[in-house]
């Protein structure tokens, strides 16, 4: 079985792309919009939700673990490793699939994450490992607007003003937070007519795949976990899903 964490909604993004890659695989996702949103937390909380996270997932039979939340950098995820028994092999982060896509891209690259994203560093030290110097950009409150149903022109609003410092400075605006595509829309909208908008949640599907199969081939169960009940996450999943046989369980 497949494990997905996120810190809520935005790794449905994750998940829909591993689900098109991998039909026959079961799956089980923890949101946890108890604590959402990750991007503003400290490292030593972000370490106990998910230390937290993964155990639930372990407990839940997951023997895979697909960390789908930026904020959770890939030294942590790594680290977790020998605690839970895990092999490398039986671990994807968003990072490493994210630049590795980009290693022969010939363009002006930015990234717009969570501030504990940006703070960690962990994209921009990855991409000066294959000689890109990206452009960083924070963007506060966007992953809890997006989280707990801000109406579009309030996040319209916040696009736009975190983007305007940085007009004409990038070709490439990674999404390098898994609730940002939830809202590609609204990007597309404010992004010029020549920026090209990149959504990770293909390259980590392509990446689940290339380690997971055909180990990962079961029934296709779905079974989603959330830690607070949120009708926001469940409109999420219809949307998102619209086809798919699933159960969804909120934790006392």
């Amino acid at each position: 079985m497949i494990g997905i964490l996120d810190s809520g909604s935005g790794g449905l993004t994750v998940m829909k792309a591993i689900r098109e890659q991998l039909p026959s695989s079961d799956i089980v996702y923890f949101g946890d919009i108890k604590n959402a949103p990750y991007g503003s937390k400290t490292q030593r909380e972000l370490s106990t939700l998910t230390a937290q996270a993964m155990l639930l997932l372990r407990e839940r039979k997951a023997e895979r673990i697909v960390s789908a939340c930026n904020s959770v950098s890939a030294s942590l995820a790594v680290s977790l490793l020998d605690v839970f028994a895990i092999a490398p092999g039986q671990l994807v982060e968003m990072v490493g699939p994210t630049v590795g896509y980009f290693r022969n891209v010939e363009k002006r690259i930015a990234l717009c994450a969570t501030p504990a994203t940006v703070a960690a560093g962990m994209y921009e030290n990855a991409f000066h490992m294959i000689g890109k110097e990206p452009l960083s950009i924070p963007m506060p409150d966007l992953a809890a607007a997006i989280e707990f149903g801000a109406s579009d022109a309030e996040i319209k609003s916040i696009i736009e003003h975190t983007l305007a410092s940085f007009a004409g400075q990038f070709d490439v605006l990674i999404l390098a937070c898994t609730h940002y595509p939830l809202v590609q829309h609204i990007f597309a909208e404010v992004r010029g007519p020549d920026i090209m908008l990149f959504d990770p949640a293909e390259a980590v599907a392509a990446r689940a795949k290339q380690l997971f199969w055909p180990q990962e081939v079961a029934f296709g169960t779905t079974h989603f976990i959330i830690s607070k009940e949120s009708e926001h996450f469940r409109e999420y999943v219809r949307k998102l899903f619209p086809t798919l046989i699933y159960t969804i369980e909120v934790l006392p």
